[in-house]
């Protein structure tokens, strides 16, 4: 193959075609600016409550000024019923008189959250937030802010109001923060419905902040309640089944047999008695003991006495029965254990004092 030389290679005969431009784009200037820069210059977000809106019908008149929460949501509401509720101008907000009504209705700056705002502005109109969902804690940190803006908590918070239902739904979950909250601000109502979501937690880990917060008062009312429930559930769980009438193949001492193991497990129970404790627990120790028996009235008895005493702890409500008006801690017995429960000397099985278990706005203090 004969070697091209390229360098001797001449590429005058060919012709390309040579294009016009007759109009050349053009960069734009630096100082122009971005044109997606620009539009996002234009966009103005107004971030409004979708409850306390300009055109809102929550009274007859229209909402006359508007708070602005830190995180710029604004908020029409209307300054008089805000002033009714507050005693220190919702803190020192706004003004007093109020301006003359203008085109605009003035804006004042509130430093809290809108979630905050929302709950404490839905308390002062008697509306429901439910809707909103807000998490327990800032339904906490409304309640605890209520004060700072002259607002009566425990006017604010009863049983007939909205906020009052919400907070109380979450004691399932949050018993002892909510119980802690209501006794705080001596909310009773809310402590002892709630109180019964606490049966089962030890007293052991409640810590120094919590302690502070619910305050002696409460705090005692709740240890009285763990112990009146397991000295109440001692004493009910105390007389054996009756004794039925003397057969040929049962006779007394034969039936002493069903009192001493009635005796052992009922010791066995209250070795391990828990204000909680179930209905299903104290059948699942007592009733296996009829397997032992082969007298039919003794198991008849044994059952009968195991419904009695399923009954008798059943109708000991922790949120709705009240402490003794005869224990009065006034006296020199402050110092002694909780109520006295008893049985009836007419009904052996039957508890007494069974409404004195739990709390009450009645208790002596």
């Amino acid at each position: 193959m004969d070697h091209i030389g390229w360098d001797n290679m001449m590429f005058g005969d060919i012709e390309y075609p040579s294009t016009q431009y007759d109009h050349l784009p053009t960069p734009p200037h630096s100082h122009d600016g971005s044109p997606l820069n620009d539009a996002e210059e234009d966009d103005t977000i107004v971030s409004i409550s979708t409850t306390f809106f300009a055109n809102a019908q929550h009274r007859q008149q229209p909402p006359d000024i508007v708070l602005l929460s830190t995180d710029s949501v604004y908020f029409h509401v209307h300054s008089d019923l805000l002033l009714n509720a507050s005693d220190n101008r919702f803190r020192g907000i706004l003004p007093m008189p109020m301006p003359e009504q203008g085109e605009e209705p003035p804006v004042f700056e509130v430093p809290e959250s809108s979630p905050v705002l929302n709950v404490i502005l839905h308390a002062i109109y008697d509306m429901s937030c439910a809707h909103y969902s807000p998490p327990f804690e800032i339904l906490v940190k409304a309640v605890d802010s209520m004060p700072m803006y002259g607002l009566n908590i425990k006017a604010t918070i009863q049983q007939s109001t909205p906020l009052f239902t919400l907070l109380l739904s979450h004691a399932p979950l949050f018993p002892l923060q909510l119980y802690a909250l209501a006794a705080h601000y001596d909310i009773f109502d809310l402590a002892a419905p709630t109180s019964s979501h606490l049966l089962a937690f030890p007293l052991s880990r409640l810590t120094d902040d919590v302690v502070e917060r619910m305050g002696a008062v409460y705090l005692k009312r709740l240890f009285f309640l763990h112990f009146g429930r397991a000295e109440a559930l001692k004493r009910v769980l105390g007389p054996p089944p009756h004794p039925h009438p003397p057969t040929p193949t049962c006779d007394f001492p034969s039936q002493k047999g069903l009192s001493r193991a009635w005796a052992l497990a009922t010791a066995y129970l209250a070795w391990d008695v828990r204000p909680d404790m179930s209905t299903h627990t104290l059948e699942s120790a007592l009733r296996p003991l009829a397997e032992h028996l082969s007298c039919d009235l003794c198991k008849n008895a044994l059952n009968d006495r195991v419904k009695n005493l399923v009954v008798q702890w059943s109708i000991v409500k922790p949120a709705n029965t009240s402490y003794s008006e005869q224990y009065d801690t006034r006296t020199s017995d402050r110092h002694h254990s909780p109520p006295h429960f008893r049985l009836s000397p007419k009904h052996p099985h039957t508890l007494t004092g069974v409404a004195t278990l739990s709390l009450s706005n009645r208790y002596p203090y």
